[in-house]
């Protein structure tokens, strides 16, 4: 039998329940989606407990990849069985789903499913960064927080295939050890480490030119003292919690920094900038700046992937499969 996971209230894992999934006909414009893979991501989290909040009951997961099942009346550049991904819009967390046609990117036969679950919005993240948010060039120098997550992974490859140097931190020795695996120059290791500190000495005082930060609480603020006048500081995410309010002044004039909170979920939604940013994430799995660093679980399994992404204990992108 066919499953989905439906969120009963905000909350936490224990108000994931899977239920029936019925086949349901595509519309003239859509497409029926079978899932070989579903992405697990923070911001599965955040709709989880109500941060950003979504109609209940619900159906959390916003990417993935399968086969295509059925196609409405209207579909002309896709047929039963072909292979697509997407990302960008709720509702993934099901054996099967309908989809808008103009979401579904058809995938090349060498592309993993799999990797392809869990490409389309980390890629689409890492394309909104580098090019709208800070265009990253040779010579830049960035901090990416959380190397070695599954944002971050794909971020410092980014960037060093675009010239960058990456300075990343990291929880552990162990995550550390497998960012500067994936192309970080520099890795500053600790939680509590005084990583704005570790940031001088490394760049003499300068600062980086553009920093990233996907963890929130108080590390947001501090990140702002590692940046150098002029530089870019990019929230987005705060898997540590709620960021405390900034004022102004903070960012200048004595800074002078410009700070963004960028919604990839709102880049995704531009329909011609969905389709430039979803080549160049085929492009970047092609290069092999995007892989699969994924540890699956079964569909039924949802809770227990969010559990190990909320508690820090994954690297990569955690994958569901029905």
């Amino acid at each position: 039998m066919d499953i989905k996971i439906e969120l009963l209230a905000p909350g936490g894992i224990d108000q994931l329940q899977a239920v029936p999934c019925a086949r349901q006909d595509p519309g003239p414009t859509e497409i029926r989606l079978r899932h070989e893979g579903i992405g697990v991501g923070f911001i599965d989290i955040y709709h989880r407990t109500g941060l950003y909040p979504l109609p209940m009951p619900a159906v959390l997961g916003v990417e993935g990849a399968g086969t295509v099942e059925a196609v409405g009346g209207e579909v002309r550049h896709l047929k039963a069985g072909d292979r697509v991904a997407y990302a960008g819009i709720p509702g993934a967390y099901a054996a099967t789903r309908l989809l808008p046609t103009w979401r579904a990117i058809k995938l090349p036969e060498a592309v993993d499913p799999l990797l392809a679950a869990t490409a389309f919005l980390r890629g689409m993240t890492v394309h909104m960064l580098v090019t709208r948010i800070f265009p990253v060039r040779a010579g830049c120098v960035l901090l990416v927080h959380a190397a070695a997550g599954g944002l971050g992974l794909t971020l410092t490859r980014w960037a060093k295939h675009l010239g960058a140097t990456v300075i990343g931190t990291a929880g552990s020795v162990e995550k550390a050890d497998i960012a500067r695996a994936n192309g970080a120059d520099h890795v500053i290791v600790g939680r509590h480490t005084d990583f704005a500190a570790e940031v001088a000495k490394l760049t003499m005082g300068k600062g980086v030119d553009f920093a990233i930060d996907g963890i929130g609480g108080d590390v947001l603020r501090k990140t702002f003292a590692c940046v150098r006048r002029f530089g870019t500081v990019a929230s987005v995410g705060q898997a540590a919690g709620h960021i405390p309010p900034i004022t102004v002044d903070e960012l200048g004039p004595v800074r002078t920094l410009m700070l963004a909170r960028p919604s990839v979920m709102a880049y995704a939604a531009e329909q011609e900038t969905y389709t430039v940013a979803a080549q160049a994430v085929l492009d970047a799995i092609e290069r092999g700046l995007i892989t699969r660093t994924v540890r699956a679980y079964p569909l039924a399994q949802a809770a227990e992937a969010q559990r190990a992404l909320e508690a820090g204990e994954t690297t990569g992108s955690p994958v569901l499969v029905p």
